[in-house]
């Protein structure tokens, strides 16, 4: 269900930002605005900055930034329903009942029930550790080196050696075959009937990110196979969308998440205080779980075991971390095999080290390919350089690329220029070139590099929303249809159908937006600053952005006019003549900025 617009507002208007955000942060004023230190990465200098007037926040550091709702949904990992309850709740608004099919409450009911069967099956396991048939379970987690109060933290429990304990506690508890079946905790058979899928196993209870146990995660005590064993995938329990340890990595407010194996692996980082580590789940990383750890951070260190199979990983992990948007980095453990190990040897300040020295992810990837040639070789090292050349090409930004030719080229003692010269060559056959598919919407994609356009289209956004008085005269030369990039095309639309109906509401517009990513640009939008103190100079300057974004905008309908429409043809040639006259006698604004 989505809540009206106008609910949503009430209850936006009903929770000023400053005293809600003042209860997760210290605020301090600074002329109109409060400033505190941002919760979202670490800094010693306050950029995090909250406007009363604008009732939204943002970070000049690391660019979060939003409305009260938006806050909640980032700090509290709220979704947008969840943020608006508990914003409802504080503002003593009465939100309509949510009124759901046959079908939706059912599916809602059973998931209810497996979530409460889960739980209590974490119990079971948790006391069962304690107690004398828990023996061995405990002994082998103290002999790895975990505290009680790690054990704790973590809920870790035990399976009995005899696997029928769990099935008759929970038949106890009054839940029926039928949805214990659904669980993932039972096999069954014809032989046995139900009976107990762990036994004989230290259990480890998987939560997703709001503390909901939703699987487990065993190891056999022994030499028993499997060594670890997971829960199937049930309604709960998807375990490619889904990470060990995130439930407190997410709270660590850390600048990056490390990505790890194994349950051990996070546990034991966890406990020595890097407690931003998370593994996936007994399988190779997930593009679903790449783009959760996006959601909150921008930075994975990547930390797999040391041998050949953790560097395969590591290969596979780094691709679908970048196409996530992730910049990755992989952490070097050598010469000992797995965190666990190296923290039991050296300790925390040398793992530290590790990270802050972790090895850029595109690097790592040379130094792994390069062991594929023959360095030693004339033509080996020429056919490596090739293909170091063909993966250059990746990088669609030109300084970035620039940065990694020269970084390679002084890694393995070659001539920027000439390396440049070969990475020119490539692309000029098209090696490793996508070629660009022109959107059918009319409208650009807002993914690529940033033109002189973009930036045009974004400072007009931030005039019109910092002095919302220019308006009247803006409408004059400028329209929706204007802004030719999809997000700012977006926000003017919505913008200039605000000031028609009488009032332009940055934070209101924000929460129309469910994306986390175009919120930040949209908030970085609404509070870029202009450098400019008098009224002439910022007449000069907003002139000037009229000229350039009305000059786009023919040329993208030019380029994109159908030859039939005469009408559209007669617009175009009107609007040209009028830039040639704003060119030679200059946009006349007469303007306050009041």
């Amino acid at each position: 269900m989505r809540y009206s617009d106008d609910l949503i507002e009430e209850i936006r208007l009903k929770n000023d930002i400053v005293d809600v955000i003042g209860g997760y942060v210290k605020l301090v004023r600074k002329g109109s605005s409060y400033f505190g230190l941002c919760p979202f990465h670490n800094e010693k200098t306050p950029s995090f900055s909250v406007s009363p007037s604008k009732q939204m926040y943002y970070c000049f550091g690391c660019g979060a930034g939003g409305n009260v709702f938006t806050f909640l949904m980032e700090y509290e990992n709220f979704t947008f329903p969840d943020a608006v309850k508990s914003l409802a709740d504080r503002a003593g608004v009465k939100l309509p009942e949510i009124e759901y099919s046959k079908e939706e409450k059912k599916r809602a009911d059973q998931r209810n029930r497996l979530l409460q069967i889960n739980k209590e099956a974490a119990k079971y396991y948790y006391i069962l550790l304690r107690n004398e048939k828990g023996r061995q379970g405990i002994e082998y987690l103290k002999n790895r080196g975990l505290s009680d109060e790690t054990i704790h933290q973590f809920g870790l429990g035990y399976s009995d050696k005899f696997g029928g304990g769990l099935y008759q506690y929970l038949k106890r508890q009054g839940y029926p075959d039928v949805d214990l079946k659904e669980s993932g905790l039972f096999n069954v058979d014809e032989r046995h009937g139900m009976y107990d899928k762990f036994w004989n196993r230290v259990i480890f209870p998987i939560m997703d990110v709001n503390n909901k146990v939703i699987g487990f995660g065993g190891r056999v005590m022994g030499d028993g196979k499997p060594k670890y064993l997971n829960s199937p995938e049930t309604k709960l329990f998807d375990k490619s969308r889904n990470l060990y340890g995130l439930n407190a990595a997410r709270l660590a407010r850390k600048k990056n998440l490390i990505i790890c194996e194994g349950y051990m692996d996070v546990i034991s980082m966890h406990q020595a205080g890097f407690n931003h580590a998370v593994a996936s789940l007994g399988t190779a990383l997930t593009s679903p779980q790449a783009s959760l750890m996006k959601r909150y951070t921008d930075e994975v260190l990547i930390i797999y075991d040391s041998d050949e199979a953790g560097t395969r990983a590591a290969l596979r992990a780094i691709p679908l971390l970048k196409e996530a948007g992730l910049a990755t980095k992989v952490v070097n453990l050598k010469p000992y095999k797995d965190p666990d190990e190296f923290i039991k040897n050296e300790g925390h300040d040398a793992f530290e080290e590790r990270l802050v020295n972790a090895e850029n992810s595109f690097l790592f990837e040379m130094r792994m390919a390069e062991k594929d040639y023959d360095m030693n070789d004339p033509q080996g090292k020429t056919d490596f350089l090739h293909h170091a050349a063909g993966r250059l090409l990746s990088f669609e930004d030109e300084i970035e690329r620039n940065n990694y030719i020269e970084s390679v080229a002084r890694t393995y003692h070659i001539e920027s220029d000439t390396l440049s010269k070969l990475v020119g060559k490539l692309a000029l056959k098209g090696a490793g070139i996508a070629k660009r598919v022109r959107p059918k919407s009319g409208i650009h994609s807002n993914q690529e590099k940033e033109s002189g356009s973009d930036k045009a289209q974004k400072l007009m956004l931030t005039w019109i929303t910092s002095y919302p008085g220019i308006m009247p005269r803006i409408t004059d030369y400028i329209s929706p249809e204007d802004f030719t990039t999809g997000l700012y095309h977006k926000v003017a639309e919505m913008v200039f159908k605000q000031y028609h109906e009488g009032e332009i509401n940055p934070a209101r517009l924000i929460s129309r937006f469910d994306d986390s990513d175009e919120i930040r640009k949209v908030t970085a939008l609404f509070n870029a600053v202009i450098p400019l103190n008098s009224d002439a100079e910022k007449s000069q300057a907003l002139s000037d952005v009229i000229c350039n974004m009305k000059e786009h905008s023919i040329n993208y309908r030019s380029a994109h006019l159908d030859p039939t429409d005469m009408r559209g043809l007669q617009e175009l040639m009107s609007d040209k003549k009028a830039l040639e006259e704003w060119k030679e006698n200059g946009v006349k604004l007469h303007i306050s900025f009041d």
